[in-house]
């Protein structure tokens, strides 16, 4: 199994996981989760975002300012915790905001941009001060009009203090170094090894509910974000934490042992 440090984090000395599903800008909800975990941390505690951190909520820029704060506090809470003790996975959200600074080298950028503010991407764009139907107008007038509109969203983004140290950070996947428990965004090919998933990891949403067995000696696979937005729901061998936040429902984490018990559950 891979445990290329640019790719996957591997969670080592586990004694308990906060596990934090799709935010989607939802900064009141994402505040109280983190006022949660305050009250009640461990030296042997993990955080592990699920991704989804932007996205049909406007507040992106506060998530943004509260997860950097929330990580500083948590690194100097304890003196000898790690920087892979907190970790951020990529989720659809982010995976689209990479492919949308690319958009002026898409054979159809006016199509694709389309599809991405149907997903998401449009509040995103808002809660940065840009208007989706700007892009899709650049997007028709041509290369050189949609490269100048998609620099001048890339510089304001890069503006925001901590916005390229999160989206660098961002991980695949992690998973706990005895192979109990192994968290991703949305799915994975069941089919395949983590090194072979490439983007399964965003859009294998069905394939995560065909989940039956371990898969690959992991015990329990737990996911961030469901398209059907169904809350906690567990099952023998999985996970799901995604009750629709910032799509008009609820944030939901839980607090799990190192085996994947769930010790608490926090839908706000």
């Amino acid at each position: 199994m891979s445990q290329s440090s640019d790719r996957f984090t591997v969670l080592r000395a586990v004694d308990r996981i906060w596990a934090i599903g799709a935010i989607h800008g939802g900064i009141d909800a994402l505040t109280q989760v983190h006022d949660r975990i305050v009250t009640d941390t461990r030296q042997g505690d993990r955080v592990v975002y699920l991704g989804n951190y932007f996205g049909y909520g406007v507040q992106g820029p506060e998530v943004l300012e509260e997860l950097l704060s929330f990580r500083r506090w948590f690194l100097s809470f304890y003196p000898y915790r790690h920087v892979d003790d907190i970790v951020y996975l990529r989720g659809a959200q982010e995976e689209m905001w990479w492919k949308l600074m690319q958009l002026q080298f898409a054979p159809n950028p006016r199509a694709i941009l389309s599809w991405m503010g149907e997903r998401g991407i449009a509040a995103q764009l808002a809660g940065l001060g840009f208007d989706l139907e700007e892009g899709l107008k650049k997007a028709e007038e041509g290369t050189l009009a949609l490269t100048y509109w998609t620099n001048k969203l890339r510089e304001t983004a890069r503006a925001l203090p901590g916005h390229d140290a999160l989206m660098n950070a961002i991980k695949r996947a992690a998973y706990t170094e005895d192979g109990s428990l192994l968290f991703v965004h949305a799915g994975l090919d069941i089919e395949k090894p983590l090194a072979r998933q490439t983007d399964a990891f965003w859009w294998a949403s069905r394939s995560f509910e065909e989940i039956d067995q371990p898969y690959r000696g992991f015990r329990r696979v737990v996911r961030g974000f469901d398209p059907k937005a169904g809350g906690i729901v567990e099952g023998k061998h999985t996970l799901s934490l995604d009750a629709g936040a910032g799509r008009g429902g609820q944030l939901a984490a839980v607090l799990l042992s190192a085996e994947g018990e769930i010790l608490e559950h926090l839908l706000i």
